[in-house]
């Protein structure tokens, strides 16, 4: 591969938890040398000057849904790569949630053959955690590890018998399998399309309380105590569930926590009128739950920040609310939307890819997220302060469910490199 050097480019380290001025000298796919501002270029190398705009790691995806096999026309590897490419993100861990659910190996090694032909950047699938979702019978994780998955999780489907998650816990601990989970209880959460509060009964809107969410946390640390598993709670959404999960990591206990973007930059008024592209599981929670989580991801409590990238047609969008379909897709709008994060104050941009990346790298195990000689050359160049107006309509998503559509945003990625291949540059 060729040898070429990123030059006057801010480089956001979020292990050194700093922006610097600086380059960076790249060959054979991975970071050879961090290089100070006044450093000229090798002179065999192909420079690339990033104009004083921001070089950051790749980000790093827990959770895409990508909707092979089953449902192509919503989203498939190819349009989900291209669109991953474009938002920053370099890796993506998507999500079994498929029809039929990616639940044996001869689906997870169909899903990975198509996404090493069709994607741009990584892609590292996980696998379900109980056959076809449906929280009876666990998958056969072993041969699924073998088989290339990296983490098992129902997703949005509880497993609601105990005994079941147990045993599926117990069992993946004793393989040093990741189990990730969807924290809500499933019997008060079902329905749902809001959550509880003044704004959903002057809506008329079905609602479930942010203790569904508690309750199905602490369920899950029990028996994470009990089993010692490996445990990932993909969306921490309201700030009753933070207490449980500060103690839970304070007792020494292996868990992790997520959040999406969309509950980080959005509250339940945005809801309005019934706009279904609001819609999303868990349902958007208040402000002071959004400001809350915000401090969480600062503080470190909460390490990942997720797109939830979730495609849904037209015509599972464009029916009443309370029937409408949940979901967004974000892997394009993941980086503009935690700007508003950045710009707010709320978060600096090394707590940001922090948590966008080098958070998630070390929890699947991955080399990436990092700015360091040895690292894989997963890299992302952004301007935080482009302004644009977010048209729908231009996304690469097959699928253009966005609740940002229309919206005033600033930050816009320039450039992605994934093992030093450039896979996406923006006309300028």
């Amino acid at each position: 591969m060729s040898r070429f050097a990123f030059l006057n480019a801010r480089l956001v380290d979020p292990e050194k938890a700093q922006v610097t001025t600086g380059g960076m000298l790249v060959e054979d796919g991975r970071i050879t040398a961090l290089m100070p501002a006044e450093a000229p270029a090798p002179g065999d190398a192909e420079v690339i000057d990033c104009g004083l705009k921001y070089l950051a790691p790749g980000i790093v995806d827990i959770g895409v849904k990508v909707c092979e096999p089953g449902e192509r026309h919503k989203e498939s590897y190819r349009s989900a790569g291209l669109a991953a490419a474009a938002g920053g993100v370099t890796t993506m861990i998507t999500r079994p949630d498929t029809t039929p659910a990616i639940d044996s190996p001869e689906t997870l090694e169909f899903v990975t053959r198509r996404a090493n032909e069709a994607s741009p950047v990584r892609v590292l699938p996980m696998a379900a955690l109980t056959k076809g979702r449906d929280g009876r019978e666990m998958t056969e994780i072993g041969f699924l590890m073998d088989a290339g998955a990296v983490a098992f999780s129902d997703c949005d489907r509880v497993v609601s018998d105990t005994r079941v998650f147990s045993r599926a816990l117990t069992y993946a601990r004793s393989l040093d399998a990741l189990v990730i989970a969807h924290p809500q209880d499933p019997g008060l959460s079902r329905g749902a399309a809001a959550t509880s509060g003044k704004f959903a009964s002057l809506r008329g809107l079905p609602a479930v309380s942010v203790m569904a969410e508690r309750m199905g946390l602490d369920r899950d640390i029990a028996l994470v105590e009990m089993t010692g598993a490996r445990y990932h709670a993909d969306q921490i959404t309201c700030a009753r569930a933070l207490p449980p999960l500060e103690r839970a990591r304070s007792n020494g206990l292996d868990i992790s926590a997520g959040t999406s973007i969309h509950h980080l930059t959005l509250n339940a008024l945005d809801v309005a009128d019934y706009r279904t592209f609001f819609k999303l599981k868990p349902p958007l929670r208040d402000e002071q739950d959004r400001l809350a989580i915000a401090e969480a991801v600062s503080s470190g409590l909460i390490d990942v920040i997720s797109s939830m990238h979730t495609p849904q047609d037209e015509e599972s969008k464009r029916l009443p609310f309370e029937e409408a379909a949940s979901g967004a897709v974000a892997l394009e709008t993941l980086l503009p939307a935690a700007m508003r994060l950045y710009h707010a104050g709320l978060i600096d941009l090394p707590v940001l890819w922090r948590a966008m990346s080098l958070n998630p790298a070390r929890r699947m195990g991955l080399e990436s997220g990092r700015l360091a000689r040895g690292a894989p050359a997963d890299l992302v160049l952004f301007d935080p302060d482009a302004p644009f107006l977010m048209d729908r309509a231009t996304l690469r998503s097959k699928s253009r469910n966005t609740p940002f559509d229309g919206a005033r945003m600033q930050g816009r990625v320039l450039g992605t490199w994934v093992a030093g291949a450039r896979v996406f540059e923006r006309d300028r």
